[in-house]
């Protein structure tokens, strides 16, 4: 498995995120809510065999970065411990990094150092507190 750090508005994102962000399965995974970028996202994009198997795009604050409206093909927990250690090593020496967490992540993210802050139906808002429970 390779990860590509990409652009919000990079052309390469396009290439590889469209066929996902547009498919009304994935979409359903996300609550329906639409994935957004902006020229403020940086988006960490898994491949293996030349597919896409999950991507976590994180907006970048002045004092925040915030990851949501994430993909993980099958909810593989290995794929977003794999994910979530790129997206911190490059956030958190410079900034506070939460997540808008699906139900079904809270115990992955929660191993992998982050902690609720904010309890919704569907979600949980969560923040990075350091360290990794293995």
């Amino acid at each position: 498995m390779n990860i590509e750090i990409l652009e919000g508005t990079s052309s390469r994102l396009y290439e590889l995120v469209a066929p996902l962000v547009m498919n009304a399965a994935v979409l359903r995974l996300n609550n329906n809510y639409p994935f957004k970028t902006s020229r403020h996202h940086k988006w960490y994009v898994a491949i293996e065999k030349k597919e896409v198997i999950g991507f976590i795009p994180v907006k970048e604050k002045e004092r925040e970065a915030c990851i949501d409206n994430y993909y993980i093909k099958g909810d593989d927990s290995l794929l977003i411990d794999a994910l979530l250690d790129r997206v911190v090593a490059e956030s958190v020496s410079r900034t506070v990094l939460t997540a808008v967490v699906h139900k079904r992540h809270v115990a992955d993210f929660a191993r992998n150092g982050f902690r609720t802050h904010r309890e919704w139906k569907n979600y949980d808002k969560m923040v990075y507190a350091g360290g990794r429970k293995e």
